[in-house]
């Protein structure tokens, strides 16, 4: 099993965070624009273009927030994501261009838009990881989590 790298982007204005949405039978679920690093590419170079691909958006990157590992066969989609083993770095950052779906080169696979979802609230969305929203409201302070979700 090979392991990826991902890089996420955490954009948060006025109390919401910044989502893309996919959609499966139970309905719409929520993650972070962000993806796959490339051979050759830094982190900070691979958030960028996964922003601009899945949201039309150019971003300035921060500081890390949190690192985690998803271990697909350990979590609730482990049928689909059996073979997958991503670490996944999650930096603060900050939109310098307006969000334009129209402009986005490349969604994520399954992605049918994208939303401002409140992070006070927000029991009702499907965000993953599942940890996610506490930990970014500050209820947990770690910055490794290893394989949860």
């Amino acid at each position: 099993m090979e392991i990826r790298n991902s890089a996420k982007a955490i954009i948060i204005k006025d109390n919401h965070i910044l989502v893309i949405q996919k959609e499966d039978e139970e309905g719409a679920w929520y993650l972070l624009p962000g993806g796959g690093q490339d051979h050759g590419e830094t982190l900070i170079e691979a958030v960028k273009r996964e922003c601009l691909e899945e949201i039309g958006a150019n971003i300035e990157v921060g500081e890390i927030k949190l690192i985690r590992e998803y271990i697909g066969k350990n979590h609730e989609f482990a049928t689909s994501d059996s073979s997958v083993h991503q670490i996944e770095f999650y930096f603060e950052c900050r939109l310098i261009s307006d969000v334009d779906e129209d402009l986005a080169t490349q969604p994520d696979d399954g992605q049918t838009g994208i939303k401002w979802i409140p992070l006070d609230k927000n029991e009702s969305y499907r965000v993953y990881p599942k940890f996610l929203l506490n930990a970014l409201k500050g209820k947990v302070e770690l910055v490794y989590y290893g394989d949860k979700n």
